[in-house]
């Protein structure tokens, strides 16, 4: 089928009241007016930014697109949160649409934390219906007033899918079979007719995302999360099997909840056999993991001896590299602006539970200079810093005596920087359609501070020595360098580095 080849064009495939006085009545009645006020928003909120339910057609209807997708079945799942945890579901999604032998539907890149999943540790989340609707709505809200931005058009995935390792299909080329609406169209379109594209996207949504529930040969959505559920593959004993973290006592006591997490093989759970098997869509939630109290959030799949192929490809989703046009600009920052072996640091002050932490933050950045000092290192240290703060705000902080001592060397970017401006008109000259395409991509200035560090990552430069030794050892430990060690690109560095210019 033509629409899942791969090309960077066409891949986005009650109690009795006291008495009160008169003078205590007025604050209350102010209070309900504005307790009623808030529930009106609310209601018109819920009214025409939720998944509707009362003008769905019949599964049935919808599902009669399958028979133009040519027999393939195909693995769909709700991206959330932070660019760098999208890009970490993204990897796990192309690993369980390889076990299943499903097409992966590329997702859109969602606006930085629009979509929270909550907290898995304190069994906290969103459960996958409402996480898909969640991420459905913000899709279509990013492009009535953004625009669309495929993982495709930041992440190079032409080595991934030349191979044969994985099927793809972009997700804007996916619901323009499926739903039956053009993504260009529906942000191009006057006001009337965006809006009944728009609501047809609406009710496509509603069935993808299991508002219908399962639907016999067309949609079976996954109800596991990670309260419940750990997926592994080819582990035959630990199939079934508790895992080791659960919900402790106290936990259940105060939240009122029974949950129980079991290991579960993904192949044995959801492929050949299973009632998941015949459908056309298989629909997962989240699924980012991560390593927690000995064991993974939500997906343990790190390696497959029994299966080479999957070993394969495991290996190469460790590093899934941005598209040229970001690459690139990543390493004339290196070669041309920094010049030198240098120290990355990642400060996030502003974005969640990082903003209460701007002491130990900066305290493991002081911890760490000093490190380098005492192991013999140049008298000037470059250092590279991605920070959410703006430098209109550094006064009195931690980043504004970095900048000015003559000890160091501080480098940024910033987003009206050329080499910013220039990478993202290169982009969109490189294919991203101008219709739903953002004239510059709001996240750009991170993509080029990460593939900045990952390339560095990549090519050894930051793996040399006892300086990245010490940043796996403490990050490891988990003390106060936890939040800015593991974001290090740590160099050696010494008094004659050997030249910076990376041949890639």
């Amino acid at each position: 089928m033509e629409a899942l080849n791969f090309n960077r064009s066409n891949i986005r495939w009650k109690k009795r009241p006291y008495p009160r006085s008169p003078s205590s009545l007025l604050p209350i009645s102010l209070l309900f007016l504005l307790f009623s006020f808030l529930l009106f928003l609310s209601y018109k909120h819920f009214s025409t930014s939720t998944l509707r339910t009362s003008t769905n057609p019949p599964p049935s209807r919808l599902c009669n697109s399958q028979k133009t997708l040519a027999g393939e079945k195909f693995l769909w799942y709700a991206p959330h949160s932070g660019f760098s945890n999208q890009l970490s579901e993204f990897r796990n999604a192309v690993l369980m649409a390889a076990i299943l032998n499903r097409t992966l539907i590329v997702p859109p890149v969602l606006d930085h934390h629009a979509v929270a999943l909550g907290s898995c540790p304190k069994f906290r989340v969103l459960n996958p219906n409402e996480l898909r609707f969640s991420v459905w709505n913000h899709l279509l809200r990013r492009l009535r007033l953004v625009g669309y931005v495929s993982m495709a058009d930041i992440i190079d995935l032409s080595k991934l899918v030349s191979g044969s390792d994985i099927r793809v299909i972009d997700f804007s080329v996916f619901i323009s079979i499926w739903c039956g609406v053009h993504i260009d169209l529906a942000c191009s379109m006057e006001s009337n007719r965006q809006s009944s594209l728009l609501e047809t996207m609406r009710e496509c949504g509603s069935l993808l995302s299991g508002n219908n529930g399962n639907v016999n040969s067309c949609v079976h959505v996954v109800d596991e999360d990670c309260r419940t559920t750990v997926w592994t593959y080819g582990k035959d004993s630990e199939d079934g099997i508790l895992d080791s973290f659960q919900p402790d006592e106290e936990l259940k006591k105060k939240k009122k909840i029974s949950y129980i997490r079991t290991r579960r093989d993904v192949y044995k759970t959801l492929g050949p056999g299973s009632g998941s098997e015949s459908a056309t869509i298989l629909a997962f939630g989240s699924l980012f993991t991560s390593p927690y109290k000995g064991s993974e959030l939500h997906i343990d799949i790190h390696e497959a001896p029994k299966d080479q192929r999957l070993q394969s490809l495991i290996e190469k989703v460790r590093f899934l590299p941005f598209v040229p046009e970001i690459s690139n600009a990543g390493k004339e920052f290196v070669n041309e602006k920094i010049k030198s072996p240098f120290l990355c640091a990642q400060l996030r002050l502003l974005d969640g539970q990082f903003k209460n932490h701007w002491k130990g933050t900066f305290l493991g950045l002081k911890q760490k200079i000093e490190y380098l000092r005492h192991e013999g290192g140049p008298l000037q240290i470059h250092i590279f810093a991605m920070t959410d703060l703006p430098g209109g705000n550094w006064t009195g902080s931690y980043l504004e005596e970095l900048a000015n001592s003559d000890s160091l060397k501080l480098h940024v970017l910033r987003e009206n920087d050329e080499i910013v401006i220039t990478t993202a008109k290169e982009l969109g000259d490189a294919g991203m359609k101008k219709h739903c395409r953002p004239p510059l991509l709001p996240d750009i200035l991170l993509y080029i501070e990460e593939t900045s560090i990952e390339l560095m990552r990549r090519y050894g430069v930051c793996s040399i020595g006892s300086v990245a030794f010490y940043c796996k050892d403490r990050s490891a430990s988990g003390g106060s360098l936890d939040i800015v060690c593991r974001h290090f690109c740590c160099s050696r560095l010494t008094h004659h580095p050997p030249s910076p210019n990376l041949d890639l």
